[in-house]
């Protein structure tokens, strides 16, 4: 399931491009080096590859850093995947107040403090949808919804 959040929320392009914030970016959201310039194509198998690989060095520094979020029922476990995804772990840290919520049960307020952050403005339709995860709310449209 996050992977399919990912590539929904990142959609998945051969060549480089410049990211919503300017940045280089290939495959399925990762940044590159600005020498690339995107002349080389990357396969979507090797797309997945490092998106996997990817996921799996997020949930390492999760349990390193977070290590009751695996107490968490698997929605938000992938709501939380999903960020470190995007912000990386360090920048899911900056989110104080919705990860001491999370770790309280108070999940109404956890989506709520993900939703008044500068990451809801700049991709609100992700944070929409992490934040219905967050709350735990089963939502028949999350996979229609826009990316980003």
């Amino acid at each position: 399931m996050i992977v399919d959040d990912l590539i929904r929320d990142e959609g998945f392009r051969p060549y480089a491009y410049r990211d919503s914030e300017g940045y280089l970016t290939i495959g399925i959201g990762f940044l590159i080096d600005p020498e690339h310039k995107g002349r080389v194509p990357m396969p979507k198998n090797v797309a997945m590859l490092w998106l996997l690989d990817i996921l799996n060095g997020r949930k390492k520094e999760l349990d390193q850093r977070l290590p009751w979020w695996r107490d968490l029922d698997a929605d938000r476990q992938r709501a939380l995947l999903n960020m470190s995804y995007q912000l990386g772990v360090t920048g899911l840290l900056k989110f104080q107040r919705m990860l001491v919520a999370l770790k309280a049960k108070d999940y109404y307020n956890a989506a709520k403090e993900a939703l008044d952050s500068k990451w809801a403005k700049q991709t609100p339709a992700r944070a929409k949808r992490v934040a219905t995860l967050l709350r735990g709310e089963e939502h028949e449209t999350i996979g229609n919804q826009e990316s980003r």
